[in-house]
C-alpha cells in the first residue's frame, strides 16, 4: 500500500484586504463588567481596528463576499441591524454579502443606544452613525484590491488560552476564570496570504480564547491581547494581521481579569509568538509532502520532500462555495419575561439607591452589578424572534482545502474540537458572534444543571450545541462532496 502525501492546506482565490482605525473617543461610555466601578473611559491603551476580508473565485468577482473584523465587543441587535442596513446603503453592497463579526475584546466600549443617559453615553450616538462610511471605504478599498492570492495553512497549540469553567468546591459553586485541572493548550490556525509574485499580503490568526486578560479595574479601551498580537505578527511579517475569535464559550486567558495593561501585551505576544511558530512551519505554496521511499544508512530511514502541486492538486485549491444555512434551536423554556426583568431592573435600582443612602459602599457595588445583569437580561430577551424554535444563522464558505464558518453567538469550544475530529483532513477558520450575539452561549448538553454563568444566560435548550455541531458536520460533508 503506498504512502499517501501530507497535504498542506491551501487555496486559490481573489482575496482583497484593508484595515482601518475604529478607535471610539477616550472617554466614551466604557462599562463592561458589573464590578466595575467607573463609567467612562479615561484613554486609549492601543487603538481599535475594522479589517475587511473580500472573497471572490479566482475566475471572477461577480460573487464577492466581505468578511468584516471589528475590534469591539459585540453590537446588540438594535445597532447590529442598523449598522448593516446603513452600511448597505452607504456601500451598495447587500446585506447579505456581508458577514460581521467581533474580537469580542471586553474593554472597547459598550455601544448600547440605551445607555446613552448615562456618564459618556452622549458619545455613542455619534461614533455609532460616523461608523458604517468609515466600513463603506473599507469595503471599497478591499474590493478595489482583489487580487489573486494563495492562502496556505498551519494549525499550531498555544497555552495562553485555557478552560474557564472552574469548580469551586469548597464553596459549592462555580466560578468563570482558569480552571487548572483542565489540560492546557488550544489550537491556533493561521493562513499565510501570498500574491503571485510571492509576497505575502495579509495573515490571519484564528485563536479561541475570550479577551478578558483586562477586566474592571481597566479604564482604558483596549483591543486586550490581539493588539499585541497583531503587532508582533506584523513586525515579522510586513503585513497586515487578521484576528478572528474561534469558539470560546468556555475559555478565556489563563491569566486574566487585571487592570493591568502590560500583562494584556503579554498575553498577546504568546499568541503572536505561536502564529509565527505556525507560519515558518509553512513549506512554499502549492507544495505537499510526498514520501519518496527507504534510503539505507545507519538505520532504514524514511525520505520525504515538499513537492509542488500537479493539475488536479491546483484545480482542488480553486474551489470556491458559500451558503447560509439555518439551524432551528429550541428556546430553553422558562425564560422570563420583558416585564418581569424590567421589574427587577428597577427594584434593584431602587435598593441600590437606598444602600447608598445609607452609606453601604459594599451593598452599592453588589447592586450595581446586580443591575447590571438585568439590563444585560432585558437587552438579549427583547429581540428575541418569537416562536419554540430560534433560527440559528451560520455562513458556511470553502475555499479550497479550508473550510470557514462565521457562527452566531458565544458556542463552547466543543463544536470546535469536534468538527476537527470528524474532519482531520480540514483546516477551520472558524468566528463567532457572526452578525451579534443574540442566541448568547452554547454550553454542552452535560453542563445544563451546573451552577455556570454560560448556563444562567443561555437561551437555547440542552443539546444546541450537539444539533448545531451535526447540523455543521453534514454541511462540511456536502461541500466536500
Amino acid at each position: 500500500m503506498s504512502i499517501p502525501p501530507v497535504a498542506t492546506p491551501t487555496a486559490r482565490l481573489q482575496l482583497g484586504l484593508a484595515v482601518g482605525d475604529i478607535t471610539p473617543p477616550a472617554d466614551i461610555y466604557h462599562r463592561l463588567w458589573g464590578a466595575a466601578r467607573h463609567d467612562q473611559a479615561t484613554g486609549v491603551h492601543r487603538p481599535l481596528r475594522a479589517s475587511v476580508l473580500a472573497f471572490a473565485p479566482e475566475t471572477g468577482s461577480s460573487e464577492i463576499r466581505y468578511l468584516v473584523a471589528l475590534d469591539l465587543c459585540l453590537f446588540r441587535p438594535p445597532e447590529m441591524e442598523e449598522i448593516r442596513s446603513n452600511l448597505a446603503s452607504e456601500s451598495g453592497v447587500p446585506a447579505d454579502r456581508v458577514t460581521f463579526t467581533f474580537s469580542h475584546t471586553h474593554s472597547s466600549g459598550n455601544f448600547s443606544r440605551e445607555r446613552a443617559h448615562l456618564p459618556g453615553g452622549n458619545r455613542i450616538g455619534p461614533y455609532l452613525d460616523g461608523l458604517p462610511s468609515k466600513l463603506a471605504a473599507l469595503l471599497k478599498d478591499a474590493t478595489e484590491r482583489l487580487a489573486p492570492v494563495t492562502l496556505t495553512a498551519g494549525t499550531g497549540v498555544c497555552a495562553m488560552g485555557h478552560n474557564r469553567d472552574l469548580a469551586d468546591v469548597s464553596r459549592g459553586q462555580y466560578v468563570c476564570g482558569f480552571n487548572p485541572v483542565e489540560p492546557p493548550g488550544l489550537p491556533l490556525t493561521a493562513v499565510r496570504m501570498t500574491d503571485d509574485a510571492g509576497k505575502t499580503r495579509g495573515t490571519v490568526v484564528n485563536y479561541p480564547c475570550h479577551p478578558t486578560t483586562l477586566a474592571w479595574d481597566n479604564s482604558l479601551i483596549s483591543p486586550d491581547y490581539i493588539g499585541t498580537l497583531r503587532e508582533t505578527v506584523e513586525q515579522a511579517t510586513g503585513a497586515p494581521c487578521i484576528f478572528l475569535l474561534a469558539a470560546c464559550g468556555d475559555t478565556g486567558p489563563r491569566h486574566g481579569y487585571v487592570g493591568d495593561v502590560e500583562s494584556a501585551d503579554r498575553n498577546g505576544r504568546q499568541v503572536g509568538f505561536t502564529a509565527l511558530a505556525t507560519l515558518e512551519a509553512l513549506p512554499a505554496d502549492h507544495h505537499d509532502q510526498h514520501y519518496v521511499g527507504p534510503v539505507f544508512s545507519g538505520a532504514t530511514l524514511a525520505e520525504w520532500k515538499f513537492l509542488p502541486h500537479d493539475a488536479a492538486r491546483q484545480a482542488s485549491t480553486q474551489t470556491f462555495l458559500c451558503r447560509r444555512i439555518v439551524v432551528p434551536l429550541r428556546y430553553l423554556p422558562g425564560q422570563p419575561t420583558v416585564p418581569q426583568a424590567e421589574a427587577d431592573l428597577v427594584n434593584t435600582a431602587a435598593s441600590e439607591a437606598e444602600a447608598a443612602s445609607r452609606g453601604d459602599a459594599d451593598e452599592v457595588a453588589r447592586l450595581r452589578a446586580l443591575g447590571e445583569r438585568h439590563r444585560r437580561l432585558l437587552e438579549r430577551i427583547r429581540p428575541l424572534p418569537e416562536g419554540m424554535n430560534y433560527p440559528f444563522e451560520v455562513d458556511v464558505w470553502r475555499t479550497g482545502d479550508l473550510v470557514w464558518l462565521a457562527i452566531e453567538g458565544e458556542p463552547y469550544h466543543a463544536l470546535q474540537s469536534e468538527l476537527m475530529k470528524r474532519f482531520p483532513q480540514v483546516t477551520f477558520v472558524i468566528s463567532v458572534l457572526a452578525n451579534g450575539a443574540r442566541p448568547s452561549y452554547l454550553p454542552e448538553r452535560h453542563d445544563y444543571g451546573k451552577p455556570l454563568y454560560q448556563v444562567e444566560i443561555a437561551l437555547l435548550s440542552p443539546g444546541s450545541l450537539e444539533q448545531l455541531t451535526d447540523a455543521l458536520s453534514a454541511e462540511v460533508q456536502n461541500l466536500l462532496a
